[in-house]
């Protein structure tokens, strides 16, 4: 791991303080860059691993950081807290922070994520109505909700997690969501199914095919989420989890290529259309190589630790292009979905195992190809799919047809 020499005049300045802009500063240490390296996040604490917030509301800053201090210090990472960007001039090469602090850079990396959504309906200034984005929020929930009646918009990642947390903590915890099950369009019918059947048994109430029509309060504060049927559900907390959109309003007037979505328009080495500014994470819209270097956008930890890395090394010269498999995780009651690949307009879902005994392997099928697989109690299948992807080869759906597929002996084949 290198130190910041003197005799290096050059300045690399990350914007973000997620996954994708600690592995950046941490692999240009490591690879050898003397340089400045700043890293420049709007939040109150050093990076952290987010993906644990909704599984253990509770959690601090602290408890939850990548590195401890020293580390930053001893490596000179120049972390500058309670820093959110407002504007980048990619013709002088500066950013302006809403602070009106301004920092130059000869290379940029931005990595800001992603904004949670909030719902514009008649009482949505209410108190007590929370996004979770910081530790910050997570224990302001985890405080206002025991006690009390959840209820939960979105029926998805977030949404499901923050669910598992409060059973036993809260009175009660309810689920709104537009679907027909939760995780639908990300695992599908049977497997949204199964998970449901999985919370219901915990009492965890759902509402599905479900549109929020109201909050009513008193005093200011929520006291029932009312649905579009006319339905009334208390409530002392409620948590919206309807997805984010990347955190991008800054790059409005930088000349930086955005697409439809606001999201940032990199090539496989993680290079904007300005050759010296660089974006990672949720704000990437970046090609997948394992569906044929489609373009994709996607909001995955791992995904986002490898973009970082990626960034760091061509900002370095190393021409190295982003080749890992997305591979995610979640948590529900000590059952554990391990998920690889992209299923984005899958067609077809073929089950493998028992779905009600939460003893399963999902294929997801499209063009006649498994594009992504998700399981259940069924190590380590899912990461020896993220294997065979990674080593360019792909799944029929014929291979996976029998009983008993043989598909992972192809992984000692040469």
């Amino acid at each position: 791991m290198a130190c910041h020499s003197p005799e290096e005049e050059k300045t690399i300045l990350i914007v973000g303080g997620g996954a994708a802009a600690a592995l950046c500063a941490e692999t240009l240490r490591q690879e050898g860059f003397k340089g400045c390296v700043i890293l420049a996040t709007k939040e109150v604490n050093l990076p952290y691993d987010r993906t644990k917030l909704s599984k253990a509301l509770e959690s601090t800053g602290e408890s939850l950081a990548l590195r401890k201090p020293d580390f930053y210090s001893v490596y000179d990472i120049d972390v500058r807290t309670e820093m959110e960007a407002k504007s980048v001039d990619t013709g002088m090469n500066t950013v302006t922070f809403t602070n009106e602090q301004s920092i130059n850079y000869d290379q940029l990396l931005v990595a800001t994520g992603g904004t949670p959504r909030k719902l514009d309906i008649p009482g949505s200034d209410l108190k007590n109505i929370c996004l979770l984005r910081t530790p910050e929020d997570g224990k302001t929930m985890a405080e206002v909700g025991k006690g009390k009646d959840v209820v939960i918009i979105g029926s998805s990642f977030i949404g499901m997690e923050v669910a598992t947390y409060f059973q036993g903590k809260a009175t009660s915890v309810s689920i709104v969501g537009r679907g027909s099950v939760p995780y639908g369009a990300s695992l599908g019918e049977e497997v949204g199914k199964a998970l449901q059947k999985l919370m219901e048994s915990k009492g965890i109430k759902f509402y599905m095919n479900a549109i929020t029509a109201e909050f009513k309060g008193e005093d200011g504060q929520v006291t029932s989420v009312v649905l579009q049927d006319g339905q009334s559900l208390p409530a002392g907390l409620c948590v919206l989890g309807i997805g984010v959109v990347p955190a991008t309003g800054f790059l409005e007037d930088s000349g930086l290529v955005l697409n439809n979505k606001k999201a940032v328009t990199v090539d496989k080495f993680m290079r904007t259309n300005k050759p010296n500014v660089f974006a990672a994470g949720d704000i990437a819209d970046f090609p997948l190589c394992c569906i044929g270097e489609e373009r994709v956008n996607i909001g995955h930890w791992q995904m986002a630790s490898q973009h970082g890395r990626i960034a760091a090394l061509n900002m370095l010269g190393q021409e190295v292009e982003v080749e890992s498999i997305p591979y995610f995780w979640t948590s529900l009651f000590g059952k554990s979905v391990r998920y690889a690949g992209y299923c984005a307009g899958f067609e077809e879902v073929v089950i493998k195992g028992n779905l009600d005994e939460l003893k399963f392997v999902a294929y997801y099928i499209k063009d006649g190809k498994v594009t992504a697989v998700a399981s259940m109690s069924s190590d380590p299948i899912v990461s020896q799919f993220a294997e065979l992807l990674a080593s360019g080869k792909d799944l029929a759906k014929s291979e996976i047809e029998s009983d008993e597929p043989d598909w992972p002996k192809q992984l000692s084949e040469k």
